[in-house]
């Protein structure tokens, strides 16, 4: 059934319904990447960029931000700038910059692999060697919403990393520049900042211009075209993943506050109109009273117009039978965020096998992970934590193996490798195996 609020419905659903499955699904369909007239777009900005460098970049940019700069130095900010906004800024914003920045530089720390060999009784040593890219490409959101949490987010997992070189990208709507996201990248130590945005910005990334080095690799979110280029540039350079939507799955054991789980789906859907945003219960009553304060504070948002749309067309409110079968959907469903509002949330654990960031107890507001608890919020979306996982230091670095036969090891190894190559009919694998034949 749905029930009516404020003038919008948010979709009530329950287990027991006939039609929860059909409706579940419904709700969370999401196609990440456009169809097929947008992809022609951005394919034909790619291949503008790809060819004309600079000087399509900086029409494109004119273009869809609103400009008229006519080189690329304008669009290219300093070191001395983003020093200059990150001294410039309010004590408190700096204070809580650096406080965020220290948690995710430490929590990321402890990420770090480390390279490792053994050697065999014939004495052939095996191994990886774990080595960092040497250039790496942020794109950051600006437009509705610039996010300095998403630079430090970034660029601190790759310096951690040993990334020699980051490249930030920021779109600049009508030149207005945020100086909190140029404090964050100094504070970051990002090496260099353009003002560029969308399908051109990835573009530039991938293929490099005259002024905007190539990247080995592209992470961060945007919007529908440059999740669209990403995807376009793939195998050309490295991306983290096609990001979707943000979204949010609270469980709820009937203890906290309901005004509180309103405020926490309250966050996600304030991101924009297609964030989504669920509740889960095996208490109807508590499900109701969260109802009624979703209802009671939402008219009292900043962000009303866009927590209403996205709630009314995503948002979902869901009764189960019980625990098991909260974990059960919780696993269906794969959030990107998943709270585990309630007093022994560690018993869960063990059954969760799909979530991008784990929330755990009343107090641990999805909030705090967006800003300065310290893991990464760079999280996957739509599903996509059944296979992928947080961004992290790991993404930027790359595993090498390591073999080193001794004469003995390599005989052993040849009359086998012999074996299987001509098993497969590729003689000079065979003879090349066999050359190392201890008395063949």
């Amino acid at each position: 059934m749905t029930e009516i609020l404020a003038s919008f419905a948010i979709s009530r659903l329950s287990t027991a319904d006939d039609d929860f499955d059909s409706r579940l699904q419904s709700l969370l369909a999401w196609e990440g990447v456009s169809g097929a007239d947008l992809q022609h777009r951005v394919d034909e900005i790619l291949e503008a960029v790809k060819t004309r460098g600079d000087a399509a970049v900086i029409e494109t940019t004119n273009r869809f931000d609103r400009l008229s700069v006519s080189s690329m130095t304008e669009l290219t900010l300093p070191p001395a700038r983003l020093e200059a906004a990150y001294d410039g800024l309010p004590a408190e914003q700096r204070d809580a910059l650096t406080h965020a920045a220290e948690r995710i530089r430490i929590y990321h720390e402890h990420q770090k692999p480390e390279s490792w060999h053994y050697t065999d009784a014939d004495g052939t040593l095996l191994g990886q060697q774990i080595t960092a890219l040497d250039r790496a490409g942020i794109y950051v959101p600006g437009g509705k919403a610039a996010y300095p949490s998403s630079v430090l987010m970034n660029a601190i997992p790759a310096h951690v990393a040993g990334v020699r070189e980051i490249v930030m990208v920021v779109p600049t709507p009508d030149g207005v520049l945020n100086e909190l996201v140029l404090a964050a990248a100094h504070l970051a130590g990002v090496d260099h900042v353009f003002t560029i945005g969308g399908a051109q910005a990835v573009a530039a990334l991938a293929y490099g211009t005259e002024t905007v080095p190539r990247v080995d690799k592209i992470v961060g979110p945007g919007n529908i075209y440059v999740a669209t280029a990403k995807r376009a540039v793939f195998g050309q350079v490295g991306i983290d993943m096609i990001a979707g939507p943000s979204e949010i799955l609270v469980v709820s054991d009937g203890g906290t506050d309901p005004e509180w789980l309103a405020m926490d789906l309250f966050s996600q859907a304030e991101h924009d109109e297609d964030a989504q945003s669920i509740l889960i219960s095996w208490d109807a009553e508590h499900v109701k009273a969260v109802e009624a304060a979703i209802e009671r504070l939402l008219p009292s948002m900043e962000r009303e117009p866009i927590i209403r749309s996205s709630l009314a067309a995503r948002g979902a409110l869901i009764v189960c039978r019980d625990r098991a079968e909260a974990i059960t959907l919780i696993n269906r469903i794969a959030p990107e965020h998943l709270e585990l509002s309630m007093a022994d949330p560690e018993s869960l654990l063990p059954e969760i096998r799909h979530a991008g960031a784990i929330f755990m107890g009343r107090y641990t507001a999805e909030a705090l992970g967006d800003y300065c608890a310290g893991p990464n919020h760079v999280l996957p979306t739509s599903g996509t934590a059944r296979f992928s996982s947080p961004l992290g230091v790991y993404d930027f670095q790359k595993r090498s193996s390591l073999i080193q036969c001794s004469a003995e090891g390599a005989s052993m190894l040849g009359r086998t490798a012999s074996v299987l190559a001509r098993g497969e009919s590729l003689t000079a694998h065979a003879r090349s195996a066999e050359n190392r034949i201890i008395g063949k």
